[in-house]
């Protein structure tokens, strides 16, 4: 299934967040930050990128019902898109 920025938008934003967090959790450990502050950083980067692929997850999950709704095949099948959830897990 291919991915609009109008489907997944919320997504990139998340994205794009974690990408200026890890910059700032590597800049700490060049700097040679305390480990328990790199840590907790490195935590809020893992936490946003889990929320960023569950985010793209029901945004397909959506996409597949509304598809199904209409009377279409759906780009993925449950099982497809359980997967994809599951691989997050």
């Amino acid at each position: 299934m291919e991915m609009s920025e109008l489907m997944v938008g919320d997504a990139v934003t998340r994205l794009r967040r974690a990408h200026g967090q890890l910059a700032g959790v590597i800049g700490m450990i060049e700097a040679g930050e305390d480990c328990s502050k790199v840590l907790t950083q490195l935590a809020a980067v893992s936490k946003a990128l889990d929320r960023a692929g569950f985010k793209i997850v029901a945004s397909g999950m959506r996409h597949c019902q509304a598809a199904r709704a209409r009377g279409e095949e759906a780009p993925m099948s449950i099982e497809e898109l359980e997967k994809l959830f599951l691989s997050l897990a």
